[in-house]
C-alpha cells in the first residue's frame, strides 16, 4: 500500500481508503455486520489506514462498527466522519442560512454523539456532510470547529461538497480554514479537474474522492437487466433508461482502453489516483472480496498517460441523485 499526504494535515493516508456508507445498511441494502467487520479488518491488514464514515450512516451504526474495529487494532487508523445538516436537507439548497444547517450547538452535539459511537477520544477529520459557499463568513460554525480542535476532540476539519458541485467550495478553500474536501470525481464526472483540484493543490488542501465507481456504474457489472433490493437507493439512481445508458458508455470506455469490463473497477480507481491533487479514494466496500480487489490498486501506480487521454472524451457530467 502506498500513502499520500492528506493536504497540510500532516497525516499520511493510504491511497485507497474505506468508504463506510454501505456498512451502515441504509441507502445501500444488504450489509451483514459480521462481513462488514471482517472487511474492515481485512482492509487494515492490507494497509488501509483511512476510514470515512458519517453520523447519518445507519443512524450511527456505521460509526459503531468502525469504532469497534479501530479500537481493536494496534495499527494507527485515521477516522473521518461527518455532521449531518440540522435541517436534514441534502444537498444544501441555495439561499439556506447556515444557522439552519450548522449552528454551533449542533456541530458540537453531533461531534459528541460521533465520539460516543466510535468510542474514541478524537476524530481525525470531522466534516460537514453538505456545504454551500454562501456560508463563508456567516454564522458561528467556525467558532465551534475551533473549540473542538482546542479541546482535542477533532484534529482536522473538512467538508463534503454537494453532489456534482465541485466549484461550490472554492471560496472556502481560499479562506484557509478547511483542511480537506470530499468530492465526487470519476471517469464520467471529470469536472473537479477544472478548478477544484488545482485550488486544492495551491492551498494544500487534502482531497478525499467519493463515488469513484459511480455508485457501481463504472464497475461494468450494472447492466440493463440489473435489479436492486427493495429500499436500495440505486433503484432510483439507475431508474428508467439510466442502466442501459451507463452500461453502453462503460463498454465504450473499456473498448477505448483495450480492457475487459472485468477490469473497469481497477481502471476507474487508477484514473482518480492519477491526479496529483488526490489524497485518497474511498470506494464503498461491504465484503472481504471487494476489499481485496480495491486495496490491490493502492500500489502507487496510476493509469498510464496514454490511457488517461483516452478517458477524457468520455466526460459526462449529470446528476442521477435528482
Amino acid at each position: 500500500m502506498f500513502y499520500r499526504a492528506l493536504g497540510r494535515t500532516g497525516l499520511q493516508v493510504s491511497e485507497v481508503g474505506f468508504g463506510a456508507w454501505g456498512i451502515g445498511n441504509t441507502g445501500w441494502v444488504g450489509a451483514d455486520d459480521g462481513e462488514s467487520i471482517r472487511a474492515l479488518n481485512r482492509a487494515i491488514d492490507l494497509g488501509c489506514n483511512f476510514i470515512d464514515t458519517a453520523l447519518e450512516y445507519g443512524a450511527g451504526h456505521s460509526e459503531k462498527l468502525v469504532g469497534e474495529v479501530v479500537r481493536g487494532r494496534n495499527e494507527t487508523v485515521y477516522v473521518a466522519t461527518k455532521i449531518p445538516p440540522k435541517n436534514r436537507i441534502w444537498p444544501a439548497r441555495l439561499g439556506t442560512p447556515v444557522s439552519e444547517a450548522f449552528p454551533a450547538d449542533h456541530v458540537i452535539a453531533c461531534t459528541e454523539r460521533s465520539l460516543a459511537n466510535l468510542g474514541l477520544d478524537t476524530i481525525d477529520v470531522q466534516q460537514f456532510h453538505v456545504w454551500s459557499d454562501e456560508w463563508v463568513g456567516e454564522g458561528d460554525w467556525l467558532e465551534a470547529v475551533q473549540k473542538l480542535k482546542d479541546q482535542g476532540k477533532i484534529r482536522h476539519f473538512g467538508i463534503s461538497i454537494n453532489d456534482h458541485e465541485p466549484n461550490n467550495a472554492l471560496k472556502l478553500i481560499e479562506t484557509g480554514v478547511v483542511d480537506t474536501v470530499q468530492v465526487i470525481y470519476n471517469m464520467f464526472d471529470q469536472s473537479p479537474e477544472d478548478q477544484l483540484l488545482p485550488a486544492c493543490q495551491k492551498h494544500n488542501v487534502g482531497v478525499i474522492v467519493r463515488v469513484a465507481l459511480d455508485e457501481g456504474g463504472l464497475t461494468g457489472r450494472i447492466t440493463p437487466e440489473t435489479t436492486f433490493p427493495e429500499g436500495d437507493f440505486r433503484a432510483s439512481y439507475f431508474a428508467g433508461d439510466r442502466k442501459k445508458e451507463v452500461y453502453e458508455r462503460v463498454q465504450r470506455i473499456a473498448s477505448d482502453l483495450g480492457i475487459g469490463l472485468e477490469d473497469m473497477p481497477e481502471a476507474a480507481l487508477r484514473y482518480v489516483l492519477s491526479h496529483p491533487a488526490v489524497s485518497t479514494v474511498i470506494p464503498g466496500m461491504r465484503t472481504v472480496r471487494n476489499v481485496e480487489r480495491n486495496m490491490a490498486v493502492g500500489d502507487g501506480k496510476g493509469l498510464p498517460a496514454g490511457k488517461i487521454a483516452k478517458v477524457k472524451p468520455h466526460r459526462w457530467v449529470r446528476n442521477f441523485y435528482r
